[in-house]
């Protein structure tokens, strides 16, 4: 199936959401019937014309004049850099072996952003085998010091995503706690659910005044073969690893914004977000080159219909993959503002399947509305409170209503931060869908009233 090829289910759900949503819902005719289509095009030109887009650097820059380009040609109005400045890190040469006790074998590896470096001649210890974060935490120091500590995470597929906080934090926190217990480096099992030869990259976070050690990640089957052999001989194994990041301080990255002008000036605007920036490995389709496309549909969409109430606010960040520097600095900027509403799509491009809700109580009409709009799409509502997402942090956290349009994640965590964050990943009907949830819930969003949202 094409990119722009639209299975006649969908044309009738278009038809239906149009007559559940009134006079608030964008046209059928060009969310359905049109054969063009943005968040397809979007996600193929930017990771054709642009490619993998590592926080901070040229390549995300470059991305930023694309998108700029791309969302004035759409028609949105106001389109605009903010810059800002962050911290940047650079990956190095990143090898690794099994030494010792038997026959030396070669690791697929990544480095994970923020990692220490071993030095040009790499470094080589004795393993401290762990099964999960928290027996590292447990272990104590003299279990650790000197080694190169391997953390064990073997993380299960699920709808939800739902393991990728629980078995993270391997990645996360691990680095820290085995730096502060005097490990030399660690190793850690991808934290993926694939079973292919390939390492999830990611980023860690060193404690204030802890020294970044060295922190890479291997694939599953690497993880299984040095599990194998720790098993025969534990005290023996020893690993070897050259890690060569360096670190460069206060370059520029920046926010792209767009937006979707609203007829009462007076009206807060609801913010739709996904982020620009990729790692390196693969080419960012479906972390993140799908979500904007989405959005940025989903927003085109609704803009073509007529102009709705409320101004629509379209966030491409910059720098989510290494601490959510866009959103940061998207909350620096704009904090202050009122925001009646903010959404983000950074999942994939998987069906969307549930939303949540975290809005005031005076929006219960505007979430039986959005529920009902999205009822013939197969999408219910969840029993848990919307948390938003990474670029919208910041807004989640000063108490701005949130919905959460939740995507299948079964197979996210089997691509996430690979080589394998293709294109032909991203599977154009179940993208389109994602399209048609977003365009429902962004019209009735952007004509709610002040009685309902602030």
């Amino acid at each position: 199936m094409t990119g722009s090829s639209i299975p006649a289910r969908l044309v009738g759900i278009a038809a239906l959401l149009l007559a559940t949503t009134a006079s608030a819902a964008p046209s059928a005719v060009d969310l359905a019937q049109s054969g063009d289509d943005p968040a397809w095009s979007i996600t193929e030109d930017l990771t054709t014309e642009i490619g993998p887009r590592p926080a901070g650097s040229d390549r995300e820059a470059a991305a930023r004049r694309w998108a700029v380009d791309r969302l004035k040609a759409m028609g949105f109005a106001n389109v605009r850099e903010e810059a800002y400045q962050m911290p940047v890190w650079q990956r190095g040469t990143e090898e690794a072996w099994l030494t010792a006790p038997f026959l030396p074998q070669k690791l697929t590896v990544v480095g994970l952003g923020n990692s220490g470096a071993t030095g040009p001649k790499g470094i080589e210890a004795e393993v401290a085998y762990f099964d999960g974060y928290d027996a590292l935490v447990a272990a104590p120091d003299a279990a650790v010091k000197g080694k190169i500590v391997f953390v064990d995470n073997q993380m299960k597929a699920a709808q939800d995503g739902s393991g990728y906080g629980y078995f993270g934090r391997g990645r996360f926190m691990g680095p820290s706690v085995a730096a502060k217990k005097g490990a030399l480096a660690i190793v850690i099992r991808s934290i993926g659910t694939d079973s292919h030869r390939i390492a999830h990259a990611g980023v860690t976070n060193f404690d204030d005044g802890v020294t970044p050690i060295p922190a890479a990640a291997i694939s599953g089957p690497d993880a299984d073969q040095l599990v194998r052999q720790w098993q025969r001989r534990p005290g023996a194994l020893r690993l070897k690893l050259l890690l060569t990041p360096r670190r460069l301080e206060q370059q520029a990255s920046g926010n792209v914004i767009a937006e979707v002008p609203g007829s009462d000036p007076a009206a807060s605007p609801v913010i739709a977000a996904c982020h620009l920036d990729s790692w390196d490995q693969g080419t960012g389709a479906i972390d993140d080159a799908a979500g904007c496309g989405i959005i940025a549909a989903a927003a085109k969409h609704v803009m073509t219909a007529g102009q709705p109430r409320r101004t629509i606010r379209i966030l491409w960040a910059g720098a989510e993959e290494v601490g959510g520097f866009g959103g940061k600095a998207y909350f620096d900027a704009h904090g202050k503002e009122r925001h009646a509403a903010a959404l983000e799509s950074d999942f994939g491009a998987d069906r969307v399947w549930r939303v949540d809700f975290k809005l005031p109580d005076s929006a219960k009409p505007l979430t039986e509305r959005i529920a009902a709009a999205l009822a013939p799409l197969g999408i219910t509502p969840g029993k848990t409170p919307a948390s938003g997402g990474t670029d919208i942090g910041a807004l989640t956290a000063a108490g701005t209503p949130i919905v959460d349009l939740q995507q299948d994640g079964t197979r996210y965590f089997d691509i996430h931060h690979t080589p394998d964050d293709t294109l032909d990943k991203v599977d154009p009907a179940q993208l389109r869908q994602n399209v048609v949830a977003w365009t429902a819930t962004l019209a009735i969003l952007a004509n709610s009233s002040d009685s309902e949202l602030p």
